[in-house]
């Protein structure tokens, strides 16, 4: 899948495999060829650079839902060295929007929390595209809790487009067992990482986004609502989601702007999607020199600072 931004790129990719597919076995010897394949070659990386080093808000929202984009499976299969899936709330059901489990970095236990979205339709309705029910917000603290008892630390996976908005999660205490994971989060006597990689909409993803750091790769957003239904409460369509996600400022450099979280996460040009394995490394190497840093302050004053950096959010001195 291309999205309409890259169209130019994509266009100069052709041409540059059809000047490759059409050297002969002598052309390769040709000045002339290999410097005209050169030149073309700059160019795409050019053209690549100013695209997304340029990108609007909502292009920011495209590319950050992309099909082939690595989800919180993917990166915990990638970058842990075992790991072992645990399921169910113990009050009514495994929600598989919501997963989590032990894994191991480098010999170091970690409790893994995040949404998990699908790939094709079947897939998708069987994670409910990536939304929660309560069991699953119950499922991440048992989990969680398991995590302090066990004294492991804890990293949360965000990539949701919100909590389920259904009648069944309203009636089973949807909004309930997002304010207790809030509550309980900010209590948790062991290193807390939280990770937007994708979509971090609403209540849906600060259900597991209370932590001593909150990180965001490149090319997520953060925000209370999606860029359509903000477009679709003020002007009642969702033609006009391109201004709203101009005006909801949810990049991950507007919110470190906004000091909403603690540090980005560099992707690979074009996107986590282009080049999966960097983008796996880049997540391992922050969970690990994160977790190195947290563990040398007191649980205590974790907490303390957890607690006092979510009080500072959205104060405003005149």
């Amino acid at each position: 899948m291309n999205l309409d931004f890259e169209q130019p790129i994509i266009e100069l990719e052709q041409k540059l495999a059809l000047m490759k597919s059409q050297l002969g076995a002598n052309d390769n010897q040709n000045p002339a060829i290999s410097t005209a394949i050169k030149t073309l070659e700059d160019e795409i990386l050019k053209l690549k650079k100013e695209t997304y080093q340029n990108l609007t808000r909502w292009q920011k929202v495209q590319l950050s839902r992309h099909p082939d984009r690595p989800y919180t499976l993917d990166y915990i299969e990638n970058i842990c060295d075992e790991f072992i899936e645990l399921h169910g709330d113990r009050n009514f059901s495994d929600d598989l929007a919501m997963v989590g489990g032990l894994g191991t970095i480098e010999g170091k236990s970690i409790m893994f929390v995040g949404q998990q979205k699908g790939r094709n339709t079947k897939q998708r309705q069987l994670r409910n595209f990536g939304m929660a029910n309560p069991e699953g917000y119950r499922k991440a603290l048992r989990l969680m809790k398991i995590a302090e008892k066990f004294n492991k630390p804890i990293v949360t996976l965000i990539d949701t487009p919100g909590a389920f908005p259904g009648i069944e999660a309203e009636q089973r205490g949807q909004a309930e067992a997002i304010a207790r994971n809030i509550q309980e989060m900010f209590k948790l006597k062991v290193p807390v990482i939280c990770i937007i990689i994708g979509e971090g909409a609403s209540g849906g993803a600060l259900g597991i986004a209370v932590g001593d750091q909150v990180l965001m790769l490149e090319n997520a957003w953060y925000s209370v609502i999606s860029p359509e239904n903000c477009s679709a409460i003020l002007w009642r369509t969702w033609d006009y989601k391109e201004q709203a996600a101009q005006a909801l400022k949810l990049t991950a450099q507007d919110m470190l702007g906004f000091k909403l979280i603690d540090g980005i996460i560099p992707e690979p040009l074009g996107g986590a999607h282009t080049d999966p394995l960097s983008a796996y490394q880049a997540v391992k190497q922050a969970i690990l020199q994160t977790i190195d840093n947290l563990e040398k302050i007191s649980p205590q004053e974790r907490i303390s600072q957890r607690i006092d950096k979510f009080d500072n959010m959205g104060v405003v001195n005149e």
